[in-house]
């Protein structure tokens, strides 16, 4: 916006700025970071050679090695580098096949309990026992 104030109406840096509601501070701002991609490009051999391996160890794994880096920063970038653990799905066992139940031949045969909806025979709902 304020590019396009400066350009497009010939005011000064100042003026863009109030106008456009954006702190000059912001305007000047010059990143003080270093480049990462020698670390980007080690954390991600580790990460393919030991796939089992999360950020925390991979962090251990870089101290070893002499980087000079907190975890917090090897999680930054290994989240930005796509990098997670592959979790891996337990297999479904396969129990023995459930044959279906016979059906009932003669009244009270087969009970059965629903403690979600409990209801009397003529629909009132049970009081306290007691």
């Amino acid at each position: 916006m304020v590019t396009y104030f400066r350009v497009g109406f010939k005011v000064s840096e100042r003026r863009a700025c109030e106008v456009a509601g954006a702190p000059r501070s912001s305007r000047r701002y010059q990143s003080q970071a270093r480049d990462q991609t020698a670390l980007r490009l080690r954390l991600r051999d580790l990460a393919g050679a030991r796939v089992r391996y999360g950020y925390r160890r991979l962090h251990i794994l870089l101290q070893w090695e002499g980087w000079p880096i907190n975890h917090k920063r090897v999680y930054r970038l290994y989240r930005q580098e796509g990098l997670s653990l592959r979790h891996k799905r337990k297999k479904k066992r396969v129990s023995a096949p459930r044959a279906p139940l016979p059906p009932a031949q003669r009244p009270n045969q087969r009970w059965s309990m629903d403690f979600m909806a409990d209801r009397l025979a003529d629909g009132r709902r049970p009081g306290p026992l007691r």
